[in-house]
């Protein structure tokens, strides 16, 4: 059984970690908020931009936007992975990683070449240290993204696929679903996957409108026809241009609001733990304390009845 020495140095040191993982559990949930609040309101924008896209590609010849087309091989695909710079998250950046890595072989087994595009130095450290040397890292960004950042990302994919250097591209990164809670998305970015915005995300479809079938309906009103000025490639071209800078700006920003609420979640879990391990530490003290207390007065008792005899 441990002393009373050894006991008391491990509560010390179970409080000193205790003292740490609740400040940051503390600064996580000051950054949460306006990470999160960013990310609310650059989400209209992306669903707009993406309804917009997916509304105008409808009355444009294929080939008005190669980024529309698909390619007949696929020999190529572009990964872009997001994580963190920093750990202590919990398991945020490992179950991106570990998607990632298992998207890369079975494209490998396929015969497919990948390249990646790192976001985050956990992302650049895992894929070093694997062999995989990515085309593009960037770190020091995951907690304040910035647009630069996106549009290198777009204007590399987007070239790369138009001018036939890649057929595919997958963005994989964390979906702040809640200040608690993270879904995991694999968005297939190139060649354009017509859904919108909202069901990439997995959010929860609107609520009906209970007066729509009171409304008189025109049903036999025609669309009218679409001009588009200058013409519809550079609309296209100018349209793709923005939807895909911005499909990269938000995930980054939305990874960035998901890293501040699992870290959060993950520094109260330890901080609890920290609590539960001070209470068992310190009955165990008392109990070891005690003991040498009774063992103590026992033996003055026992001496005592020795000296009287």
């Amino acid at each position: 059984m441990p002393n009373l020495h050894d006991i008391e140095r491990r509560i010390n040191s179970v409080s000193s970690t205790k003292q740490i993982t609740r400040t940051m559990e503390m600064v996580a949930a000051a950054k949460i908020r306006r990470a999160t609040e960013r990310a609310e309101n650059a989400l209209p924008w992306a669903n707009i931009i993406s309804d917009i896209l997916i509304s105008t590609a409808k009355n444009v010849t294929l080939d008005a936007e190669p980024l529309l087309v698909e390619h007949g091989e696929v020999k190529k695909a572009v990964v872009v992975v997001v994580t963190s710079d920093r750990g202590l998250a919990g398991g945020f950046n490992s179950n991106v990683l570990r998607h990632a890595e298992k998207l890369i072989k079975e494209k490998q087994r396929q015969g497919i070449e990948v390249e990646v595009i790192a976001c985050g130095k956990k992302a650049i450290g895992y894929f070093n240290y694997r062999g995989i040397k990515p085309v593009f890292e960037f770190r020091d960004l995951s907690a304040d993204p910035t647009y630069e950042e996106a549009a290198e990302i777009s204007q590399y994919v987007g070239d790369g696929y138009r001018y036939g250097r890649n057929d595919e591209v997958f963005l994989i990164f964390n979906h702040a679903k809640n200040g608690a809670e993270q879904t995991l998305i694999e968005q297939q970015v190139l060649p354009v996957d017509l859904k919108p915005y909202a069901e990439v995300l997995g959010l929860e479809p609107k609520e009906e409108d209970v007066f729509e079938q009171f409304v008189d309906k025109d049903e036999e009103t025609l669309p009218g026809d679409i001009d588009f000025e200058p013409d519809p490639t550079t609309v296209m071209f100018e349209l793709m241009k923005a939807y895909m800078r911005n499909t990269f700006y938000y995930a980054l920003i939305d990874s960035a609001a998901a890293e501040q609420g699992a870290r959060r979640t993950a520094m109260k879990s330890a901080t609890d733990n920290a609590n539960e391990m001070v209470e068992t530490l310190t009955r165990l003290y008392n109990r070891v304390r005690q003991g040498a207390i009774t063992t103590e007065i026992s033996e003055i008792v026992g001496g005592a009845a020795a000296l009287e005899e």
